[in-house]
């Protein structure tokens, strides 16, 4: 009811071995403790758009055949916190040792690097291939800024501890599921783009049987839906990230980064298809 059409794991001597590595690089962190602030969660914003890249390039049959179903949902994720927590893990290492001023620079400017040169790739694809397009990319990414704009305007008028609280953190989620919000409505709506997550597509479905969907599209109410659930979210979370800010800001970046990677990997995919 909720798995995206394409979900498929990739051959068992693929899949365990990205298990252990990835056991092994959670344990690490566990012991490491590293501290997690909003600045931490911002740092890891690049390895989040990251992970999209990653499976664009997947969705543009980029990778060769015997490697592909790493690049796919869901062992993406997985490939993507691998690497992702193995920057983590060596920038609280040179951190240690004095080489680094702080290790949110060092997680930041990696997972920078690392998304600019894909994003590179994706974009020669496009370019290369007479599809590159960026009207409805900036249309996306310009409209799901207006709407976190406005959606946070309102929780810091009516409900101004919990923004205070979540700050950064709660922004972000805000604009991750916005992104994905919105990036999802003109797709359906403009580019007729096909949803393959079950879920959403059931949404968008009611939304397409409303009156408004003569005027408006069906997407406004998939928009309204994440938007709100993302509101609500942060708001369920206020009293934990006062009681314990580490674990909760950690598990508000990765309600983040459901929201945020989907839509950066709808725009991207608008740039070139």
């Amino acid at each position: 009811m909720v798995l995206p059409e394409g979900f498929v794991l990739p051959p068992w001597y693929l899949l365990v071995p990205i298990l252990v590595v990835l056991a092994g690089v959670i344990a690490l962190l566990w012991a490491l403790e590293p501290p997690v602030t909003d600045q931490t969660v911002l740092a890891f914003v690049p390895w989040m758009l990251f992970g999209s890249a990653l499976h664009v390039l997947h969705r543009l049959e980029a990778y060769p055949d015997q490697f592909e179903t790493l690049f796919a949902t869901p062992t993406v994720y997985l490939v993507t916190a691998i690497i992702a927590g193995g920057s983590w893990i060596v920038g609280i290492f040179l951190y240690a040792g004095g080489l680094q001023s702080t290790i949110e620079r060092f997680v930041g400017v990696v997972g920078t690097a690392f998304f600019t040169v894909f994003t590179m790739v994706i974009l020669n694809i496009g370019w290369e291939e007479g599809t590159f397009e960026l009207f409805w990319p900036v249309i996306s990414v310009v409209v799901a800024g207006i709407v976190t704009a406005v959606a946070w305007i309102a929780l810091s008028l009516w409900f101004t501890d919990v923004a205070a609280t979540t700050s950064a953190t709660g922004a972000l989620v805000v604009f991750g599921h916005a992104l994905d919000g919105v990036s999802t409505a003109i797709g359906y709506d403009v580019l007729g783009a096909a949803e393959d997550v079950p879920l959403s597509r059931l949404i968008l479905e009611a939304g397409g049987s409303l009156p408004t969907a003569e005027y408006v599209g069906a997407g406004w109410l998939f928009i309204l839906v994440k938007v709100v659930l993302a509101l609500v979210i942060i708001g369920l979370f206020k009293e934990y990230v006062e009681e314990r800010p580490q674990q909760a800001r950690t598990i508000l970046a990765l309600v983040a980064a459901v929201g945020l990677g989907p839509g950066v990997h709808n725009v991207l995919q608008f740039i070139v298809t």
